[in-house]
C-alpha cells in the first residue's frame, strides 16, 4: 500500500460489518468505474457499504451490492439502478494476487471503505477470511478490555 501522509484520504463510507465478521489479512485500493450520478450522489453521501461484496466475472472484479441512492435531481432520460454491478480498476498484478488467494487459499474479498484520493472515489478492499462465532465474540471482548483499559488509565493519570 502507499503512503498516505502526503495525500490526503476522506473516507466516504465504510463496512464496520466486515472487520466484525472477518479476519482482514491484506488491504488493495481500487478505482471504481461510476456514472455520473453515481459520483453526484456519492459526493452527497449517499452511498451504503453494509451488505456489499467483490465477485469475480468476466476476466473483472465488480463490487456487489453496493446501494447508492440516485439524487432526486438525477437526469430525466437516465434510469438510475442503485445496486447494479460496478467495476473495480485494478492492475494486472492486484488481480492475479487476489484470484490466487481466493481460489487457492480460500480467501474472500470484501470492501472495507469508500474515499476519496487525490480527488478520485476509490475503494479500499480486503482479502478476509470468515470469523467463526468464538472468534467474533473474542474480537467483542477484546474491544471492550481495550475501552476498559483506556478508562482505567485515564482514571489513573486524571
Amino acid at each position: 500500500m502507499q503512503n498516505h501522509q502526503s495525500t490526503s484520504i476522506m473516507s466516504i463510507a465504510n463496512n464496520k460489518k466486515a472487520f466484525h465478521d472477518f479476519f482482514i489479512e491484506d488491504q488493495i485500493q481500487a478505482g471504481l468505474v461510476l456514472e455520473g450520478w453515481e459520483v453526484k450522489a456519492v459526493r452527497a453521501g449517499r452511498v451504503q457499504l453494509k451488505e456489499s461484496y467483490i465477485h469475480w466475472k468476466k476476466d473483472a472484479f465488480y463490487l456487489v451490492g453496493c446501494h447508492i441512492t440516485a439524487l432526486p435531481t438525477a437526469s430525466t432520460h437516465v434510469k438510475p439502478d442503485p445496486v447494479r454491478q460496478r467495476k473495480l480498476l485494478l492492475n494486472q498484478s492486484e488481480i492475479n494476487k487476489l484470484i490466487g488467494k481466493t481460489e487457492r487459499a480460500g480467501y474472500t474479498i470484501v470492501p472495507l471503505n469508500m474515499h476519496y484520493h487525490k480527488g478520485r472515489i476509490k475503494m479500499d478492499i480486503g482479502l478476509a477470511k470468515g470469523k467463526k462465532q468464538h472468534d467474533k465474540r473474542q474480537s467483542l471482548k477484546e474491544a471492550d478490555w481495550k475501552r476498559e483499559k483506556q478508562r482505567l488509565m485515564k482514571s489513573v493519570r486524571g
